[in-house]
């Protein structure tokens, strides 16, 4: 297998995509289920899956396999990076939109706002707790999250609608007279992150949108690795 980098490992790439797929699932998904959707040998999933245990990486609940705590730990280690990486960005749109802006994570089925910015020049602005959570399908954050994967049947009309702009917009879902925007940070196909801001209202304001847009954008080529001048052009 090849990749514009060089070579790359087949083995891994199927280990890391059992990764995914798992993650995709809340029930868990068979060996068989595996092996048909990596279009592989079921010999060769049980080896992947064996490997992936020793790692607890992956565990097995019957006949099903799910994530192991392991991948938890890994998820713990990236958070500081992930502050640091997404903090400028986020201090720089707080300052330009006068809004608070916040970084929020998937945590399951809900939104879990891990980082916000409050507006430094403004009398009045809206305050968001870091560690508040919330369902992914309630506020324009865990829309915009939900907008950042795959369509899937459960989509609602407003996944469906973020999913076409590429931002999320909400009106008074998480708190009466307030209005967020935000867009999914795309560091992959299945988003677990995105940004945006919250303000006092009862319309958003649509020339905050490029603001938000952007900032994601630029905050996906950082986390995706993108070399910074390739990220200072977006």
């Amino acid at each position: 297998m090849a990749a514009p980098g060089g070579e790359t490992s087949q083995t891994l790439d199927r280990g890391l995509t059992v990764l995914k797929l798992l993650a995709r699932s809340e029930d868990g998904l068979t060996a068989a289920d595996l092996a048909e959707r990596l279009s592989t040998a079921r010999a060769i999933v049980y080896r992947l899956l064996r490997t992936l245990e020793a790692h607890d990486l992956v565990s097995r609940e019957g006949a099903r396999y799910v994530l192991g705590f392991g991948v938890v730990e890994l998820a713990g280690r990236l958070q500081p990076r992930l502050q640091s990486t997404i903090w400028p960005i986020l201090r720089k749109l707080s300052e330009q939109t006068s809004s608070t802006a916040l970084l929020s994570v998937a945590d399951g089925d809900h939104a879990l706002i891990l980082v916000t910015a409050e507006p430094p020049n403004t009398t009045f602005h809206l305050a968001m707790r870091e560690g508040t959570r919330h369902p992914l399908g309630v506020g324009a954050d865990g829309v915009a999250i939900l907008a950042g994967r795959p369509p899937s049947a459960g989509d609602t009309e407003d996944v469906r609608l973020a999913r076409e702009r590429g931002y999320a917009v909400t009106v008074g879902m998480l708190q009466p007279g307030a209005v967020g925007i935000a867009a999914p940070i795309q560091a992959s196909d299945w988003a677990t992150a995105s940004l945006g801001v919250v303000q006092l209202g009862v319309k958003a304001d649509d020339a905050l949108v490029p603001a938000v847009m952007g900032a994601a954008a630029e905050a996906s080529a950082r986390l995706s690795g993108a070399p910074r001048a390739e990220v200072a052009e977006r």
